[in-house]
C-alpha cells in the first residue's frame, strides 16, 4: 500500500516533466510569456496536481475523475509542444526529449486509470 501520492510513478513522471518543460519554456520569446509559455506551464502543472489531488479523494471514482483531468491536460500539453516545435522555440532534441516523457506519463497514466476501474468494478 503506497503511503502517499508520491510513490506513484505515474506522479514522479508528471513531476518531473513538469519541471523540464518549465526549463525549456524559459528560453521562450519574452513575448509569449503570456501566451504559449503561461498556456503550457498550467498544462504541465496541471498533471501531476490532478493525480495528487486525485489520490486524496474519498472514492476510487472521484480518483478517476481527477486522472481523467490529469490525462486531458497532458493532451492539452502535447499539443503545445507540437506548436512550439513547429514554431520554432524549442530545438529538435528538445522537442523529441518532451515528447518522450509526454508519452511515458501517458502510458503510466492510462495503466493507472486501467488498474482503478478493475478495483472499482471488483468492488
Amino acid at each position: 500500500m503506497l503511503k502517499s501520492y508520491k510513490e506513484l510513478t505515474a506522479w514522479q513522471c508528471a513531476y518531473q516533466l513538469c519541471l523540464e518543460t518549465y526549463r525549456l519554456t524559459a528560453g521562450f520569446p519574452k513575448e509569449e510569456k503570456y501566451g504559449l509559455v503561461s498556456q503550457i506551464r498550467r498544462a504541465a502543472v496541471s498533471v501531476p496536481s490532478n493525480i495528487a489531488e486525485g489520490y486524496g479523494r474519498k472514492s476510487i471514482g472521484e480518483y478517476l475523475q481527477s486522472l481523467h483531468i490529469a490525462y486531458a491536460s497532458l493532451c492539452e500539453l502535447e499539443t503545445q509542444v507540437l506548436l512550439a516545435s513547429d514554431l520554432g522555440f524549442l530545438r529538435p532534441e528538445q522537442s523529441k526529449s518532451l515528447k518522450e516523457a509526454v508519452g511515458d506519463v501517458e502510458r503510466l497514466l492510462k495503466a493507472l486509470i486501467e488498474s482503478l476501474k478493475r478495483k472499482q468494478a471488483d468492488t
